[in-house]
């Protein structure tokens, strides 16, 4: 991997699910949590469904299913969230909490009232912050209502761009009236945080188009904005039609820093690549939670799990035909099954520096040196002679632990760079069931 491109991939995870494999035998939850720490856990919920598949996404999910198979969907919830209780600790407790997807609010409202009564039954009810995503055409009164009982903290929704011409050019056919009755809407049901997801790099695109939706997203003062440049994916809608453009990375990148600075001065603050938070936003209220330290116990078909050692979740997939074959082989499993991982991959010590390295590093507080030391008992410096090549590009402090600000900038290529050699091999033999 090299690091000419700032756009090599997205990396919000580590490993990616592509470097999973069968689990053989396949352990107990029981035995996976059993000498965990269990005080400060990220709870994730993951709905599978949306109204529409966009041309760029290459996540989990499915379009429009039948009735029956929501329906169906919500009653496997249960039964995997009793083996999650099971399977943790009687004092396991939550200080976060997500839904995803897929597009949660794709549920009605009394189906979105089941989907509580499930989350409250695995991971609490008391008061963390909770984060749901939704799209313009599910941000109704009657489900946001249904999220601010609940004790919502954030809505996330994904706009991309506040020009239909240029929404259609990435694959998400919806009309502005759509988007801008759901942004009331969400403002209406006094959610604490909203955050506006936003596209750069669409084809037609200009700087003027761009400062358009900037423009248009600021008016609503929303507490965050996260800025996605646009990938052609295999497997996706627009995967199936690219073409090459030999001026696309400057594009982008230009596109994007004409954001940065448009964001700052309209008072936000940048936290990675991807997220801005406005100054004066509230801060979510609740127990502390670190990524890089603190586990994370995923709900549903296509979310993830994660120990010290072992991440873990259901088969992988982006296609139609096998998001379709995954999902049916969860709705058909036995309530047993899901006392057990099935896919994973299992870190060593040198992989745990690598990730807990990558999770700090691309978050613009950096690394916390006497932390690592701490956790590992050596300085990321001496476990990472590399990062001297982002230093002398000028991406990363002499200090070794903040990134710069062009170093945030290519963030995209900095990840990707970073990954192991074993990971890169398994990702690169994944073969999609």
């Amino acid at each position: 991997m090299n690091l000419d491109s700032p756009y090599q991939g997205y990396l919000y995870a580590y490993p990616h699910k592509t470097a999973y494999r069968r689990l053989d035998p396949r352990p107990l939850l029981r035995d996976v949590w059993a000498d965990e720490p269990q005080d400060s856990l990220f709870g994730y919920v993951h709905l599978p469904f949306c109204e529409m598949r966009c041309g760029f996404c290459n996540l989990f999910t499915r379009a429009n299913p039948p009735a029956e198979q929501v329906t169906a969907y919500l009653a496997q919830l249960r039964h995997q969230g009793a083996a999650i209780r099971d399977g943790l600790g009687p004092s396991a407790s939550f200080s976060r909490l997500a839904i995803g997807g897929g597009t949660p609010t794709y549920l009605t409202a009394p189906e979105l009232e089941e989907l509580f009564t499930v989350v409250a039954g695995v991971f609490g009810a008391g008061p963390v912050p909770l984060s749901v995503e939704t799209s313009p055409a599910t941000a109704t009164a009657d489900r946001l209502a249904v999220l601010a009982a609940h004790g919502t903290t954030r809505v996330s929704i994904g706009v991309q761009s506040f020009l239909d011409a240029e929404a259609r050019a990435a694959g998400r056919p919806q009309r502005l009236t759509e988007v801008m009755a759901a942004l009331q809407t969400i403002r209406d049901a006094r959610i604490p945080v909203l955050n506006v997801d936003l596209i750069y790099g669409i084809d037609g695109q200009t700087a003027e188009t761009w400062q358009h939706s900037l423009d248009e997203a600021l008016r609503w003062r929303p507490e965050e904005l996260y800025l996605y440049p646009l990938y052609v994916r295999p497997l996706t809608g627009l995967g199936r039609r690219a073409h090459a453009r030999a001026d696309w990375d400057r594009q982008r990148l230009d596109l994007y820093r004409q954001a940065v600075g448009v964001l700052t001065a309209a008072g936000y603050v940048r936290h990675s690549m991807r997220q801005f938070r406005r100054a004066d936003a509230p801060v979510p209220d609740g127990p502390d939670y670190c990524c890089q330290d603190d586990g994370m116990v995923g709900l549903g078909c296509g979310a993830r799990s994660y120990t010290t050692n072992l991440h873990y979740s259901f088969d992988y997939a982006v296609a139609v035909p096998e998001v379709r074959a995954v999902l049916t082989d969860y709705l058909s499993r036995p309530a047993g099954d899901f006392r057990y991982a099935e896919f994973g991959f299992h870190l060593d010590e040198v992989e745990q520096r690598r990730r807990w390295l990558l999770k700090s590093l691309l978050r613009a507080e950096g690394v916390d040196a006497a932390a690592y030391r701490k956790r590992f008992g050596t300085d990321h410096t001496g476990d990472f002679s590399q990062l001297n090549e982002l230093v002398d590009r000028g991406w990363l402090d002499e200090t070794r632990t903040v990134l710069t600000a062009a170093g945030l900038d290519h963030s995209d290529a900095v990840g990707p760079w970073l990954v192991s050699g074993d990971v890169r091999a398994a990702m690169g033999a994944y073969v999609p069931r």
